[in-house]
Order: structure tokens, then sequence, then C-alpha cells
């Protein structure tokens, strides 16, 4: 047999031998959960018991837990940041946020927390945009709508934009408190 007859044929087997390892290892988030060694039920299970828990420390730990169970769990990530928010710790209430943003991309929650966060580094533009973000991924979201119109207003953005948001609250607000604050928006904007 030739030397490049030789060659060819070890090639070969090499790119055999590459094609059929990825194929029996290939993990990922996508993946059962038993071979990506996800529990995916546990922590979502941890994840309600932490929402019900009254202790920040104990839900902190529960969700912790959930998601060692499963790191890729989007809704234990935003309760997570959701309680690093409450104790102040902003920069890692953002990071939590980013990653149950990205987990969870139909849902307007861990925008509009992202978008709280910023508010409260004072970073006012990035909130606008984050508030933006959940709009986007749920149009009509009250909460998120109430939230981007109180910010403009607080701002000094009293512009076509700010006046329909506030309309939208006057007609459709979460309480009558809100529609109450936005009708008299309303009244005051020129």
């Amino acid at each position: 047999m030739s030397p490049i007859r030789s060659i060819q044929r070890l090639a070969c087997l090499l790119a055999l031998i590459l094609v059929t390892s990825a194929c029996t290892r290939s993990l990922g988030p996508y993946t059962p959960s038993t071979e990506a060694g996800r529990d995916s039920l546990k922590a979502q299970k941890l994840t309600q018991l932490a929402v019900k828990e009254s202790d920040p420390a104990k839900a902190e730990a529960l969700l912790r837990e959930a998601l060692t169970a499963d790191l890729y769990h989007g809704p234990a990530h935003n309760n997570l940041g959701v309680i690093m928010l409450g104790r102040g710790d902003l920069y890692s209430a953002a990071s939590e946020f980013e990653w149950a943003k990205k987990l969870m991309p139909g849902h307007p929650d861990p925008r509009m927390n992202l978008a709280l966060t910023m508010e409260k580094a004072g970073r006012s533009e990035e909130a606008l945009t984050a508030y933006t973000s959940a709009l986007e991924a749920y149009e009509g979201h009250i909460p998120s709508i109430q939230a981007l119109a109180r910010l403009r207003t607080r701002m000094g953005r009293n512009d076509d934009q700010t006046r329909s948001l506030l309309a939208e609250i006057a007609l459709k607000g979460e309480t009558e408190l809100w529609r109450t604050w936005a009708r008299a928006r309303l009244a005051a904007s020129p």
C-alpha cells in the first residue's frame, strides 16, 4: 500500500472517530435532563418553595439549590435577582436578571426587574431601554407601561410617547391610583 493511501485511510479513520464521539457526547441546554445532569422539575419545585418563603435567606438558599439542579432555570435566576435587588446588591441583581432575560425570551419580568435595578443605580437611559425591551417581549404589559411612563415623566420627557403611555394607563392602569395619576399627568401636560 502506498504512503499516500495509508495517510488517506488514517485521515478517514480519524474523521470517523471525531464524528461518532461528537454525536455521543453532545450535551447542551436542550439535551434531556437525565443526560445533561439537569433536573428541571426539581428546580421548578424549589423555585416555587422559594416564592412562598418569607425569610429572604432561606428563599435564596432554595433558589441556589434550584440553580444547582438546573442552571438554565430562568425563574430561579429572576427570583434570585429580586432578592439581591431587595438587599441593594445591584450588580449581582443585574447579572441574575440578564441570565433570566436570556432564558425567558418572551417574558417581561426579567427585563422589568433589570430596568428597576438600572433606575435604582441612577442609570435612567439604560432603564428606559430595559422597560422598552419588556414591552417588546410582551406588548401591552401594563406594569411595564406604568413604570416606563413614571420614569419618563420623572425625567421630564412630556412628549407624545409619554402622553400615549399615560392615556393607556388612564384606561387600563392596574389600580385606581395609577389611573388617577395618569389622568392628572395628562391634564397637566401642555
